[in-house]
């Protein structure tokens, strides 16, 4: 395969969330945020973001989703959301590093 080729196969790579999550992450460490990843399981509240994250008394709520369309919240994420907006908190939904820039992150 020649140069060209490999280079026209990377660029034409979908992004997947966990992509997304991983330059989320890196962003947030370059930030000086402390942060940590929840891993939905046994035991986890059904709909719990992504990513949490803390610097200076502010706390994230950060969902990450693929940039392609049709990439939704399940309805426990959404409800998720609504409690933690309902309680004063900050939910983010971010389908890039972007999004956080955004929101002054």
């Amino acid at each position: 395969m020649t140069k060209t080729k490999v280079k026209a196969k990377v660029l034409n790579r979908k992004i997947t969330e966990n992509d997304v999550k991983r330059q989320v992450k890196d962003y947030l460490s370059l930030k000086g945020w402390f942060h940590f990843y929840n891993l939905a399981g046994m035991g986890a509240f059904k709909g719990i973001p992504d990513i949490i994250a803390i610097k200076q008394g502010r706390v994230l709520f950060i969902e990450c989703k693929r940039p392609a369309r049709g990439s939704k919240q399940s309805p426990a994420q959404i409800e998720f959301q609504k409690n933690i907006e309902a309680h004063g908190g900050e939910y983010l939904l971010v389908r890039d590093v972007e999004d956080l820039i955004k929101e002054g992150v």
